[in-house]
Formats: C-alpha cells, sequence, structure tokens
C-alpha cells in the first residue's frame, strides 16, 4: 500500500475492541457455565483464530448483530478436537489456551502460522510442567506445533522470569483445574485483564502487590497473582473497551501532525496498559482523559489528542510491560520529537511477529532516520526530516501500521509491504485513517 503526506487529523473514531480482552473473553466464556454476552469484540484474525479453536472443542459460539455470544460448556466440558488446533498468528491463543489443555482429559496438537512456530513456548512450558502438565514442542525446538497430553495438575509458586501477562495467564488458566493454590510473581506488575476478567467470572482471584497490596500503575516491587482452584465459572455480560495498542496509532498521529485534534472514544485505560500515555505526556504530548469510567472491571476514557511539540525522553525499567506493543509507534514518534529518545529493557521486542528492535530501525532508516540499534533497544536522534521509502513490514501488523502514521509526516510516497497483515489486530485501519486526514 502507497502513503504520502497528509492533511491533520480531524474528528472523532472509535477504534476496534481490545485484542487481549476479546481473546480472554471467549476462552473464560467457553469454560464457563452459561451464556456469556461480549459487545465490543474484535473481529480480527487473532480472536477470531481463538474462536476457532473453541468451536473446534465443542463449544458453541455465535455472532447476533453486534454481540457475540458465547454457550459454555463449564470448565470440564470441553471435547477433544477432530484436528489439531490452529491458532494462525496469535500468540495469546497459543500460550492461554495452553494452560486450559493442559488440564484436560484429552490429547491436543497446538500449532499456528510460520510466525508462531518461531516464537518461544518454552516460558510456558516450564512452568506448566512444574504443575504437572505433559507439554512437548514436537520439533523439540521449543516452539509450536505443541503437543499437550491433559493430566491432573498440582498448585505451584512461580516466579516468572520476565513480566509476561501470556506466561502468567498460562499458569494462572491452569491453576483453575489445579489441586491447591497457584502464585506467580513477577518482578512488575504484567497486564492483569486475566485476573480482573476471572474474578468477573467468579474465579478465586487475587493480586498482592507491594507492602500495602494496593495496585500500583507502575510499580517495581514484585507483584503476585494468586488463584484458588474452581468448581465453576459463571458466564456473565462482558464489555470489550477500546483497545489502547490501536488507538496509540491515533494518539501518535495526532501528536506529530501538525494541525491535528481527535478524540479517540472509549479506549480502555487499565494502568497496566496505559505506558503510552505516561510517555506521550513526558515528552510534552496534549492528551486529555474524557468520560472516564469502569464497566467490566476495566477502566475507559475517551482521549482528546492535539497536536504537540514533542522532546526526547527516556523509555525504560518497569514501565516497559505496560506499554510493550506500542514501543514501535513510540519509536517512530521519537523522530519527529527534538533531542534524544533511549529505549532499553525491551529485548522482547526481539520475539514478537517479527523481531521488532532490528525491523524498526532497518525501516526508520530507510526514511532517513538518526537511529542506532542496542541489545534491547534503540536510541533515536529526533528531528531530522524523513522521506518516504520502500517498508518492509515482516507481515507484522504493528510495524505496518506505524509506518503509515509515520509516512503522514514525511516528504513523497512511502510503500509498506504486506500491508494487509493490519487485519490481525485492525481490519478497518487504512480506512479510518484516510477519514481523518479527509
Amino acid at each position: 500500500m502507497d502513503h504520502c503526506k497528509r492533511a491533520p487529523l480531524r474528528g472523532e473514531i472509535v477504534i476496534p475492541g481490545d485484542k487481549s480482552i476479546s481473546h480472554r473473553s471467549i476462552m473464560f466464556g467457553s469454560i464457563a457455565k452459561g451464556t456469556t454476552e461480549i459487545t465490543g469484540f474484535l473481529k480480527g484474525a487473532d480472536c477470531l483464530s481463538t474462536i476457532g479453536c473453541f468451536r473446534s472443542m465443542g463449544v458453541r459460539i455465535e455472532e447476533a448483530g453486534d454481540r457475540i455470544l458465547v454457550h459454555g460448556n463449564g470448565l470440564h466440558g470441553l471435547q477433544a478436537p477432530k484436528e489439531t488446533l490452529d491458532c494462525g498468528n496469535s500468540g495469546t491463543t497459543t500460550r492461554l489456551i495452553s494452560g486450559i489443555l493442559a488440564a484436560q482429559d484429552f490429547s491436543v496438537t497446538l500449532t499456528g502460522d510460520a510466525s508462531i512456530q518461531k516464537r518461544p513456548m518454552g516460558r510456558i512450558m516450564e512452568p506448566l510442567a512444574q504443575m504437572g502438565a505433559d507439554i512437548q514442542s514436537v520439533q523439540g525446538n521449543g516452539c509450536a506445533p505443541l503437543r499437550i497430553c491433559g493430566r491432573p495438575l498440582h498448585g505451584i509458586d512461580y516466579h516468572s522470569p520476565v513480566p509476561s501477562a501470556q506466561v502468567k495467564s498460562a499458569i494462572l488458566l491452569a491453576g483453575l483445574y489445579a489441586n491447591g493454590e497457584t502464585r506467580v510473581t513477577e518482578d512488575s506488575l504484567s497486564r492483569d485483564h486475566t485476573e480482573r476478567m476471572l474474578a468477573h467470572f467468579g474465579a478465586d482471584v487475587r493480586s498482592e502487590i507491594g507492602p500495602s497490596g494496593c495496585r500500583p500503575a507502575v510499580s517495581n516491587t514484585a507483584a503476585t497473582a494468586v488463584i484458588r482452584p474452581a468448581r465453576e465459572l459463571y458466564g456473565c455480560p462482558v464489555h470489550v473497551p477500546g483497545d489502547i495498542s490501536s488507538a496509540a496509532f491515533f494518539i501518535a498521529a495526532g501528536l506529530i501532525v501538525p494541525g491535528s485534534e481527535i478524540l479517540i472514544k472509549n479506549v480502555g485505560i487499565n494502568p497496566t496498559r496505559a505506558g503510552i500515555l505516561t510517555v506521550c505526556r513526558a515528552m510534552g504530548g496534549h492528551i486529555t482523559l474524557l468520560n472516564e469510567s469502569g464497566a467490566s472491571g476495566e477502566p475507559t476514557a475517551d482521549l482528546l489528542v492535539r497536536h504537540s511539540s514533542l522532546h526526547g525522553t527516556q523509555i525504560g525499567g518497569s514501565i516497559i510491560p505496560t506499554l510493550i506493543d506500542e514501543l514501535p509507534m513510540l519509536a517512530a514518534m521519537a523522530c519527529f520529537a527534538e533531542g534524544e529518545t533511549i529505549i532499553r529493557d525491551a529485548a522482547e521486542l526481539k520475539v514478537k511477529e517479527s523481531d521488532r528492535i532490528g525491523v524498526m530501525v532497518q525501516n526508520l532508516k530507510a526514511m532517513g532516520a538518526d537511529v542506532t540499534e542496542t541489545e534491547d533497544g534503540m536510541i533515536i536522534r529526533g528531528g531530522k526530516p524523513l522521506h518516504g521509502a520502500v517498508i518492509d513490514s515482516k507481515l507484522d501488523h504493528r510495524i505496518a501500521m506505524t509506518f503509515a502514521v509515520a509516512s503522514l509526516c514525511a516528504e513523497g510516497g512511502t510503500t509498506i509491504l504486506g500491508s494487509q497483515c493490519v487485519d490481525i489486530s485492525y481490519p478497518d485501519f487504512y480506512k479510518d485513517l484516510a477519514r481523518l486526514t479527509g
């Protein structure tokens, strides 16, 4: 797809539902008793992979207008699939569903696309094995396909080497079925959608954070999630807020394109996800929160974003887990800020849908940016004009969207190879971007 320099962004936008919450609403609804009604569900390819997997295990999931109805089979009601479960491009599906499957009374093989078959699964295989799970990498390389033979599980006290909501969630979901209490400790709090939503479905789950047990937005104090085995979960309404990871592209566009002012409606601002707001404000960005609310246990707000004169900053430490998916867009945004921006402690980017550090540096340099790759991040020296280029997205949806936004402030045309990969998380992205730029 080709992109050229555009006019200011003006108007309102409702972004797609949160991908993380959409995945979990299907999974938890499927193993709950009764019907779960989901509004705001993201119908991107990743979340449709989750629906496909649970339909293959006998769960009736139907679309009813703008709602998704999940007719749950109960905690022990999943059926052995007749064929391999295909997780597509979704790491969330692959890792979280493994925690559920580890405790079933059948065996199953999980696979996914070429990208998924390169992403590390040892990080969930090890703790699940400690719980008694029989989970093997078919190729013996610590990646999918995974062969999971369901077994009785026992609770563990696990200290996760890397703060990761996917690792934590896989263990907590296995803990629903385990004998005894399961505890997962992280050095800083990762996304807590699983804990919030499991409590919404009736699970006995709690968070222990810091000496007072308070829930800070970003913490250097160890955070522990604790779950006890469940007799049953119960279907309930779930309202999925707008995905802040999708909003990130419009936040950045509004800040960097001169003359822009946009209102992004109903965005999830869960403190474990909202690091981008903290960083944008630290860079001088004008973002105002309006109409704050808290439906389904998830805080939301409308975001009013105005063009701003940005300056460089340092991004690292405990804030990284709260904006890991937004770092590509922040890196591109830093090119339009005065001074130096340093991103560190972000080695996790190397094992996303692509090596996002290497791919970002390569493509930013192609546009004329002054950027240096480091072992765990990058250094961006902003203020240098960018020009159009041919961008290789590596079929990574966040890379494609990042450079569509960057192209709005670059001289000349930009071509994004593999641009349709945005269907993974935001099928109408280009249409929405074009509407706001007139």
